[in-house]
């Protein structure tokens, strides 16, 4: 069985970029991660020690684009499947990064990644 935690529109603003404006100044970027995982025993136990601890995920997802540069979104986008994947308890996971300010005539550009154990 799998269940899915989702993790939506999750906007920091972050240096990233190959332009030299976006080596300088930080520009949005939303991150939306679908996390694959079994919550049947969570569900039964109802305790968090048997449940993916999404704030943990979030938390650490935050630090690491606060602490981090970027030229591609590809290379961000694969460095949070990673830290999704450190609970052994997520199966796979999706991760989309979407780049609102990257072309003049579109309201964003995005890319989305998948990743397994």
């Amino acid at each position: 069985m799998t269940d899915k935690i989702f993790i939506r529109n999750l906007q920091q603003n972050i240096l990233v970029g190959i332009n030299p404006e976006e080596r300088i100044h930080k520009q949005p970027v939303y991150v939306n991660a679908i996390l694959d995982v079994d919550c049947s025993k969570a569900c039964s136990s109802d305790d968090i020690q048997d449940a993916v601890d999404y704030s943990i995920i979030h938390d650490a997802i935050v630090e690491h684009m606060n602490t981090s540069h970027y030229d591609l979104i590809e290379t961000l986008a694969e460095n949070i499947t990673k830290i999704c994947l450190r609970d052994k308890r997520v199966l796979s996971c999706t991760v989309s990064i979407d780049k609102p300010q990257a072309l003049q005539h579109a309201e964003s550009v995005a890319v989305e990644i998948f990743r397994t154990r």
